[in-house]
C-alpha cells in the first residue's frame, strides 16, 4: 500500500479487472432501482443515527463504536452503489456494505475529535461537499446521478458513466482511464461522507491518486510538469480575475490563426501523414499559453503568465513533443473522433472552476494553495491539453483521462475477489 493512501482514516481500495458483462452494463439503470429505493432508507436512518453521533462526539469527543459500525457500512455501501452505477466496478453490489466489492473503502476504527470541529462539522464539510458536487462521487450526499433528486448534472461521473457505457457495450471491458476517473471520484466522496458522519475529523484529501493500488497514467506526448511552492501572495490572488483580462483578449484575437493553421495542418497531413514543423509549433505555442493562463485564473499557478506559450516559462507547464507520423484516416475523421474526449474535457474544466473558486478563497485566508486543490486542478487542465492537442493534430495519442498527475510506482496490486477471479 502507498503510504500516502495509507496515511488518510478513509482509504479507497480497487481490485477490478475492467471486465463488463454487456448485458448487466445495457439494463445496469433498470437492475439498480431496488438499490435506489434501499438507499433512500438506509440514508434516512443514517441521517438519524449521524445527529446522534453528534452529540456523542461533543460530549465524549469519541464516536460510539456502534453507531460508528453502522455509519461505516452506509459510507461503505453508499461507495459499493456509486461504483456500480458509474461502471467503475462489474458485479451487482450488496444492501448492507458488509460485504467486498472491486471498489472498496477502508474506514479506521473511532478516534478522538475536536469538539469544536465536530460542532461546525457541516459547516466545515460545505467546502467539500461542492468539490464532491462537481465530481459526482456518492450517492450518499447527493452528489450522484439516478440516485438522488439532488445529482448534480454534469458531473464527471455522470460523463464516465455515459462514455463508459457505449464503451463496455462496443468492447466489453471499462477503459482503464475512465474507471480510474470515476474512482478517484468515489474516494474523494467517501472521504466527504465519513467527514459528514463524523467517522473521522481528518478533512477530504482532494490530491489525484489516493487509492489502493495509485491509477496508472502512461506516458503521452502531452504531458503536465508542476513545479510550484504552494505559496500565494494575497493581492495578486484577490485581484486574478481582472490580471488576467488582458490575456483573454489575447488568445480571443489569436484564435481565429490558431483555426486556420489547424485547417491546413489537417489539409497537409491528410497528405503526407504528418503536420508541417511550423504549423505544430505555433498551435503547440497557443495550447500551452491557454495552459498557462488558466493555470493563473483557477489559482493552480503562481506567477503571471506569459504571453507566447513559451516551454518552460511557467511552474505550471506543458511539454508537447515534436511532430510524428499520423494514420490518415484518424487525420480525416479527428473532429468526430475527438467528440466523447471533448464531454470529458467539458466535466473536468467545471471541476477546475471550482478547484478555482476554493483555491481562490483558501489562498486568501491562508496565503497558500491546498496541495490538493492544486494537484486536482493541474490534472484536469492536463486533460484539456490534451484533448485541445488531439483535436488540432498535435498528436495522435488520444487523452488519458486517468485525474492522476505522476505514472505510479510498480506495486503488486491487492488480489481480485472470488467473483473477479473467476470471471477473468
Amino acid at each position: 500500500m502507498n503510504a500516502a493512501a495509507r496515511g488518510h482514516p478513509v482509504r479507497l481500495v480497487v481490485r477490478d479487472d475492467l471486465q463488463r458483462s454487456r448485458l448487466t452494463v445495457f439494463f445496469r439503470l433498470l437492475l439498480v432501482l431496488p438499490h435506489l429505493v434501499w438507499l433512500t432508507l438506509f440514508g434516512a436512518a443514517a441521517f438519524v443515527l449521524a445527529f446522534v453521533m453528534w452529540l456523542a462526539v461533543l460530549f465524549e469527543r469519541r464516536a460510539p463504536a456502534p453507531l460508528h459500525a453502522f455509519l461505516a457500512s452506509f459510507t461503505r455501501y453508499a461507495v459499493h452503489l456509486t461504483a456500480y452505477l458509474c461502471l467503475a466496478a462489474a458485479p451487482y453490489p450488496g444492501f448492507t456494505g458488509g460485504d467486498p466489492y472491486p471498489v472498496d473503502v477502508e474506514i479506521d476504527p473511532p478516534a478522538r475529535q475536536g469538539r469544536w470541529g465536530a460542532g461546525f462539522r457541516l459547516v466545515l464539510a460545505i467546502p467539500a461537499f461542492v468539490l464532491s458536487s462537481a465530481l459526482g462521487g456518492s450517492v450518499a450526499i447527493g452528489n450522484g446521478y439516478g440516485g438522488a433528486a439532488a445529482g448534480v448534472v454534469g458531473g464527471l461521473t455522470l460523463v464516465v458513466a455515459v462514455l463508459g457505457w457505449f464503451a463496455a457495450l462496443a468492447r466489453g471491458r471499462m477503459p482503464r482511464g475512465l474507471r480510474d476517473a470515476a474512482v478517484y471520484a468515489i474516494g474523494y466522496g467517501a472521504q466527504a461522507t465519513a467527514y459528514a458522519l463524523l467517522l473521522t475529523d481528518r478533512y477530504p484529501d482532494a490530491t489525484p491518486g489516493r487509492a489502493v493500488p495509485q491509477p496508472e497514467l502512461p506516458t503521452h506526448p502531452v504531458a503536465i510538469a508542476v513545479d510550484d511552492d504552494l505559496l500565494r501572495p494575497r493581492l495578486l490572488v484577490l485581484f486574478r480575475f481582472p490580471l488576467v483580462v488582458p490575456h483573454l483578449v489575447w488568445l480571443t484575437l489569436w484564435s481565429p490563426f490558431v483555426l486556420l493553421a489547424a485547417l491546413a495542418a489537417w489539409l497537409v497531413a491528410l497528405v503526407v501523414g504528418r503536420v508541417p514543423w511550423a504549423l505544430h509549433r505555433f498551435i503547440a505555442a497557443f495550447v500551452r499559453t491557454w495552459t498557462h493562463v488558466l493555470a493563473f485564473l483557477t489559482v493552480v499557478g503562481r506567477q503571471f503568465p506569459g504571453f507566447v506559450g513559451r516551454e518552460g516559462g511557467y511552474p505550471v507547464d506543458l511539454t508537447i513533443v515534436p511532430p510524428a507520423p499520423q494514420r490518415r484516416l484518424a487525420v480525416a475523421f479527428r473532429l468526430l473522433l475527438a467528440v466523447p474526449a471533448v464531454l470529458l474535457s467539458a466535466a473536468y474544466g467545471w471541476v477546475a472552476l471550482v478547484v478555482g473558486v476554493l483555491g481562490w478563497f483558501a489562498a486568501l485566508a491562508t496565503g497558500r494553495m491546498p496541495a490538493g486543490l492544486r494537484d486536482l486542478g493541474a490534472a484536469a487542465l492536463r486533460y484539456q491539453a490534451q484533448t485541445s492537442a488531439y483535436a488540432l493534430l498535435l498528436t495522435s495519442r488520444y487523452p488519458d483521462s486517468s485525474p492522476a498527475l505522476h505514472a505510479r510506482a510498480r506495486l503488486d496490486p491487492p488480489p481480485l475477489l472470488p467473483d473477479a477471479a473467476g470471471a477473468a
